[in-house]
């Protein structure tokens, strides 16, 4: 389990506020304060209480994934308590910023007492967070499949194992040449993710892929176009 000391090293990593700063380092010494759940075929009762969230040092890789780049247009199947979100959205609000265009991060979550937490923390952050986020309320396997973004550039799966496939054959139509795959704990929930990795791993389906060594396997796909070999 990551050290809290990592809360400063991942915070350095990010352009922030500091009010967006001071809502990270309070929200990550929670997180990191609960037993680690790790999203499998079980049932996901007992993680309703629980942040669930992206380790800290998880969460630099993908705010500095976002920035590099570029990302305008983010979906996150597992929003939680929204604390990976705000990430997602600083990245994004920068990125946009710095084209004097539009951007947003669809974040969805099916739990209503998780999502009514997930506004209070980004409320908390301000608007460099909150004005970039469309919280999606819902199983998202009804709430994405209408009114994405003409192009996608960027996919973060931190959900129960089982949505994760239907999930990108959701996004995967729209996800941009160049645009991101991000699923966390692929290797502590290798089982639940086998279906999700033979689509990936499927010439015909366009990726190329890696898993980074951080704590349960950080897997990273980058969509190069269909027939890819």
């Amino acid at each position: 389990m990551p050290d809290v000391s990592d809360i400063d090293t991942t915070l350095a990593s990010v352009e922030a506020s500091p009010q967006v700063l001071q809502v990270l380092r309070d929200l990550h010494t929670k997180a990191l304060s609960e037993t680690p759940f790790v999203s499998t075929n079980g049932s996901t009762s007992e993680a309703i209480d629980k942040f669930v969230a992206l380790d800290p040092d998880k969460c630099a890789l993908v705010y500095l994934l976002l920035r590099s780049i570029g990302a305008r247009f983010v979906v996150e199947a597992g929003t939680s308590f929204g604390l990976s979100t705000i990430y997602l959205a600083l990245a994004v609000g920068q990125n946009a910023g710095l084209l004097g265009s539009n951007g947003k991060v669809i974040a969805t979550e099916n739990e209503p007492t998780k999502a009514a937490k997930a506004r209070e923390h980004w409320k908390a952050a301000g608007g460099d967070v909150e004005k970039w986020i469309e919280l999606r309320e819902g199983d998202l396997r009804e709430t994405l499949k209408t009114d994405l973004p003409e192009q996608i550039d960027f996919l973060l799966l931190d959900i129960w194992t089982p949505l994760a496939l239907p999930t990108l054959k959701l996004v995967h139509p729209r996800l941009r040449i160049g645009g991101m795959v991000i699923a966390d704990n692929t290797i502590a929930a290798a089982k639940g993710y086998k279906d999700l990795m033979a689509y990936l791993e499927d010439p015909a389906n366009g990726f190329k892929m890696t898993t980074a060594p951080y704590s349960g396997g950080f897997f990273i796909a980058v969509h190069i176009g269909k027939g890819a070999s």
